[in-house]
């Protein structure tokens, strides 16, 4: 395979594992925040507060953008700074966006805000801080994980660490559906509220265990010209840039598919305001589930190429976004998630370790800048490809539209990436 030259640092094996595990809390709680907001908080919030559906997905569209612009950067400076800072710097990052979020919608559910207009300023301003400095968690966590693992483990330990993300969709909605319910039977207003306030804590407490406890074995690279010159035009090279056109296509699918569902299970089922968190959060935490099964079962037990796992993955979205056009009854929705939670967890591993194969080790944080910015940029354009057409097109288009794209994303797997076929599993190393 012509690709750049790999090269595997020998992996920190005595302590690696109590780190990995911690990297993998930090993405437990950034999605559980994530699904908590897209989810169960926010659709029946903007139905409260008289916002109009688009202003849902409009709210991460900036924090989206700015995520593109900043996880490249960010990437490179845990090349630089080392990567425990920067993982640190990124959940505090996310939990005053966190913090911010909930405190204006507290203020506005309460009638202190009259005009929607600012309502939907203060958090597009709020959701902002996540995508300029929450974005530093996820490209610093996949290259402490590159730093430490051998050419053979990486797809998996990939994928383990990016079902942290998958085990935090699981439990955001299941466990904001149940907080929800129980204080709005002490305050309706905070009830809504109340699992934003709950994760900014618990990522800060985590931010803080990065910081005092994470084992940071590879130095801070004082000269960075190496680094310096793999940054500018690394998303061209051959061997590179189809994995990050992947990861491109995949963002508005995830976006789309994400933001429009809560709206469309509302819709047909006849649902409204905190009713709806009764549903969708069973319904997405059935799909994360089939996330975390993909990641952590069957991805180690098939051994697929990281080209076959994105084929296959867009293939499962395919036929997920197209059952949403006829779902009517929750048990289809269900159906729906559960296919969308298989397709997720074998796309996202496959673009993702296919690309930090292709990169050398003095290019991890770079490549996995830009694999993040790639997740992140079909959420600036998903509320024109979603609410919006959902809204103002017809309740189907969104979904044929993402059905259309998932089956030319699959062709495009197939051309243009490389087969990545995956020596056989090593030997269990021996703790020394």
């Amino acid at each position: 395979m012509d690709m750049i030259p790999p090269t595997s640092p020998t992996p920190a094996r005595p302590d690696r594992r109590g780190a990995f595990l911690m990297l993998f809390f930090c993405l437990v709680a950034v999605g559980a925040g994530n699904t908590m907001l897209t989810g169960a908080v926010l659709p029946p919030l903007t139905r409260e507060l008289g916002l109009p559906d688009w202003t849902g997905g409009a709210i991460f569209s900036l924090s989206a953008a700015l995520w593109v612009v900043t996880a490249p950067y960010w990437g490179a400076r845990s090349n630089e700074w080392g990567r425990r800072p920067v993982t640190a710097l990124g959940m505090i990052g996310f939990a005053l966006s966190m913090l911010l979020f909930g405190i204006v919608s507290a203020v506005a559910l309460a009638g202190w805000i009259g005009n929607w207009v600012w309502v939907f300023v203060l958090l597009l301003a709020a959701r902002a801080l996540f995508g300029i400095f929450g974005s530093a968690t996820n490209p610093a966590a996949q290259a402490y994980i590159a730093d430490r693992t051998s050419l053979e483990e990486r797809t998996d330990e990939i994928a383990s660490l990016t079902s942290g993300f998958t085990l935090g969709q699981i439990a955001g909605p299941a466990a904001a559906a149940v907080i929800i319910g129980v204080c709005s039977l002490i305050s309706p207003a905070f009830g809504l509220v109340a699992p934003v306030f709950l994760i900014a804590l618990i990522a800060v407490c985590i931010a803080w265990l990065v910081m005092s406890k994470l084992p940071e074995n590879r130095p801070p690279q004082q000269d960075a010209s190496l680094q310096r010159k793999g940054e500018k035009g690394l998303w061209k090279h051959k061997d590179i840039f189809p994995y990050l056109a992947y990861a491109v296509g995949l963002s508005p699918v995830t976006g789309v598919l994400q933001q429009t569902f809560p709206y469309a299970i509302m819709d047909k089922m006849g649902l409204t305001g905190p009713q709806s968190a009764q549903f969708t959060g069973p319904a997405i935490t059935i799909g994360a589930m089939a996330t975390l099964v993909a990641q952590l079962v069957l991805i180690p037990r098939l051994r697929l190429p990281t080209r076959s796992l994105m084929i296959y993955g867009a293939v499962m979205l395919a036929i997920s976004s197209l059952m949403m056009v006829w779902a009517v009854q929750f048990a289809v929705f269900a159906f729906a998630q559960m296919l969308f939670g298989l397709g997720q967890g074998f796309a996202r591993p496959g673009f993702s370790a296919g690309a930090s194969l292709a990169a050398s080790a003095e290019q991890q944080g770079d490549v996995a800048g830009l694999v993040t910015a790639a997740n992140g940029m079909g959420f600036i354009v998903s509320p024109l490809f979603g609410l919006w057409m959902y809204e103002n097109v017809d309740p189907s288009a969104p979904f044929i539209f993402v059905g259309v794209l998932l089956v030319v994303m699959a062709v495009y797997a197939r051309l243009a990436a490389k087969p990545g076929e995956r020596p056989s599993r090593p030997d269990p190393p021996t703790a020394s």
